[in-house]
C-alpha cells in the first residue's frame, strides 16, 4: 500500500503550504481551508480552490506517479493519498483513496451524500445541489473528520508492503496509518527529508524525491 503526500505533487509543479512558511500560494490556511473560513468568506474559499483546480489541470503526472501506477502490474495496489489532485488517476492508478477529498468534486452544504464531479475549473457562488443548497469543494478541511480514514487503516493493516512517498508524516490522522502496518512488513520511506519514524522495524529509507526514489523502490521490489 502506498501512502502519498504533497511532495509527489510538488514535483509536478503544485505548491504545498508546508514548504512556504505556513502560506499556500500566498493564503493563510485558516483563511481558505477551514469550516470557519467558509462561513466567513465563501467567495474567497471558492476562488482559492478554483485557482488550485486550474493549476492541477495544467500539471502532469511525474515519474513517481507513473511507477506507483506500474505497481499494479505486480501487486494488488490501493493508493492512499493526502493529495486532492487527480495526478495518480491520470498516471494510471486505478484504485485511489483520497483521504482529504478531491479537488474535482463538489458537495452539498446541506446533504454531504450529494457529491458532484466538477467539469473544468470553476465552482462559484450560486452553484447549487439538487436540494437547492450551495455547493462547496469536496475537501476535508482542517478541523473536519476524515471519513475515509477507517477504510485506509484496514488496508494498511492488510498490506504486504507499505510505501510512504512524498510526505512529512506530520499531518494526522494520515500519518498514523503506518502504525496499523504489521511490524514484520517491509516499509519503504521515500522523501528527501526522512520523517521521524526510526523507532519502527523493517524500515527502508530512500532520501530522494519521488520520481527518482520510486525507481529505486522498483528495483528493490524486483519489478521488471
Amino acid at each position: 500500500m502506498p501512502l502519498t503526500g504533497a511532495g509527489i505533487s510538488a514535483e509536478s509543479g503544485l505548491a504545498t503550504f508546508r514548504d512556504s512558511g505556513g502560506l499556500w500560494e500566498g493564503y493563510k490556511v485558516e483563511d481558505v481551508a477551514t469550516p470557519e473560513a467558509w462561513a466567513r468568506n465563501p467567495e474567497m474559499v471558492l476562488d482559492f480552490y478554483n485557482q488550485r483546480r486550474k493549476s492541477a489541470l495544467h500539471a502532469k503526472p511525474n515519474r513517481g506517479h507513473e511507477v506507483l501506477a506500474e505497481l499494479q502490474n505486480y501487486f494488488d495496489v490501493t493508493v492512499v493519498t493526502q493529495n486532492v489532485d487527480d495526478l495518480h488517476e491520470r498516471a494510471g492508478s486505478g484504485n485511489v483513496i483520497h483521504l482529504h477529498g478531491s479537488l474535482f468534486e463538489s458537495r452539498s452544504t446541506l446533504d454531504h451524500s450529494l457529491v458532484y464531479k466538477i467539469n473544468g475549473w470553476e465552482l462559484n457562488l450560486g452553484d447549487k445541489c439538487a436540494r437547492g443548497s450551495q455547493l462547496r469543494p469536496n475537501i476535508v478541511w482542517f478541523g473536519e473528520m476524515v471519513p475515509m480514514m477507517e477504510v485506509a487503516a484496514q488496508i494498511a493493516a492488510q498490506a504486504d508492503v507499505f510505501l510512504v512517498v512524498g510526505t512529512s508524516m506530520a499531518v494526522y490522522p494520515a500519518a498514523g496509518l503506518i502504525n496499523y502496518v504489521d511490524q514484520h512488513i517491509p516499509k519503504y520511506i521515500v522523501d528527501p527529508k526522512i520523517p521521524d519514524v526510526r523507532a519502527m522495524t523493517n524500515l527502508h529509507f530512500i532520501a530522494e524525491k519521488a520520481s527518482t526514489g520510486m525507481e529505486k523502490v522498483r528495483e528493490l521490489l524486483r519489478m521488471k
